[in-house]
């Protein structure tokens, strides 16, 4: 009996599903606490979150992605390409929270990664497929916490420092480069206690009050990575009480009238947006042109990744207490990370 391209599209597609657990031989527990079936060899991975796609560039596994979320240049930024090109011409079969999955087929992947807060749904449908999902947080917490995108966590510092720690080694694990991932986070964690030591002396007291400034008034609070980042270089959030990712009012802000306003890398519009509307000049970081757009190494995203805690920390401690570290160099740092990590150089300004 022959074959119609109907009949046949069916049956590849079973094959297909088939070959994917043939050749899984191994297990793994992924963030959220789930263990997963996996290949032995995994050299095709698709990429729905867009920490896990920098930390697989940083692997040197750019070759292993056949597929990544629609708005990565958004959530990366616009000079990301600079460090991947080959993420331009790679299908995007789907975002952080939404999957075409027809279209996540047709790329035959053995993995797809995914973010912790990613809908429970979207997961058991890729699952459905046959398909491995895991879930990747680059923190730790209790179980009820663990899938939240703003959650109460009970020791931030322990609970970033080894989330992220145990995110890499799972991605490192999950595509064959444990070696590559040990070396990241060996960078990842080497400068924090010279950072340490040198503000220690600092009273609370006079320590730099600073506000993050995102799109739409929303800022970084508590439970997010990007307040530990801003305590490690010696400053005080002034979004502390805030939990999370939020959107606050511009009353808010004035009322906690930092003296320095961080902007991401990734967002240089809210630069404009601060420098020209009206609300913001009574502002004392505004009053004093304290307000400085951060180098696209030192990544607030309220998840930590190797270059934020290797090179944020210290360039943020740097611009606060430029005494304290005169003798740091942060383009060459840079440029030795961008050699060693994404094989180009560092071309930004700190």
């Amino acid at each position: 009996m022959r074959l119609t391209m109907r009949k046949l599209t069916p049956l590849l597609f079973c094959l297909s599903l088939f070959s994917l657990h043939v050749y899984a031989g191994r297990q793994v527990v992924d963030q959220l606490g789930r263990r997963v079936t996996i290949p032995d060899r995994v050299d095709r991975v698709v990429v729905l979150q867009h920490q896990t796609l920098n930390l697989l560039v940083q692997l040197g596994a750019t070759d292993k992605i056949v597929g990544v979320l629609s708005n990565w240049k958004q959530q990366l930024g616009e000079n990301y390409q600079r460090l991947a090109p080959a993420l331009a011409s790679i299908p995007a079969p789907g975002d952080l929270a939404h999957v075409d999955p027809e279209a996540l087929v047709a790329l035959h992947p053995q993995v797809v990664f995914v973010t912790n807060y990613a809908p429970l749904s979207m997961i058991e449908h890729i699952q459905s497929l046959g398909i491995p999902v895991i879930a990747i947080s680059l923190r730790s917490g209790r179980p009820e916490q663990l899938a939240k995108l703003n959650p109460v966590l009970e020791d931030e510092e322990q609970a970033y420092d080894r989330g992220l720690k145990e995110g890499i080694r799972l991605i490192g694990n999950i595509i064959n480069r444990p070696e590559q991932a040990e070396e990241l986070i060996n960078a990842a964690f080497s400068q924090r206690q010279l950072v340490q030591a040198r503000l220690r002396a600092i009273p609370a007291g006079q320590r730099v009050r600073v506000y993050i400034a995102n799109p739409e008034l929303t800022t970084y609070g508590s439970g997010k990575y990007t307040g530990l980042m801003m305590a490690h270089a010696g400053a005080l959030n002034v979004a502390a009480a805030v939990n999370g990712y939020k959107q606050v009012s511009m009353e808010q802000i004035i009322a906690w009238n930092p003296q320095v306003i961080l902007v991401q890398n990734r967002y240089p519009q809210v630069i404009n947006e601060i420098k020209t509307q009206p609300a913001w000049r009574v502002i004392d970081a505004v009053q004093h042109q304290r307000v400085w757009l951060m180098p696209e190494y030192a990544k607030a995203w309220g998840y930590p990744m190797p270059e934020a805690t290797g090179l944020g920390e210290l360039w943020l401690a740097k611009k606060l207490y430029p005494k304290k570290f005169k003798d740091i160099d942060m383009q060459q740092q840079a440029d030795n990370w961008y050699m060693r990590f994404y094989h180009t150089h560092y071309d930004g300004g700190n």
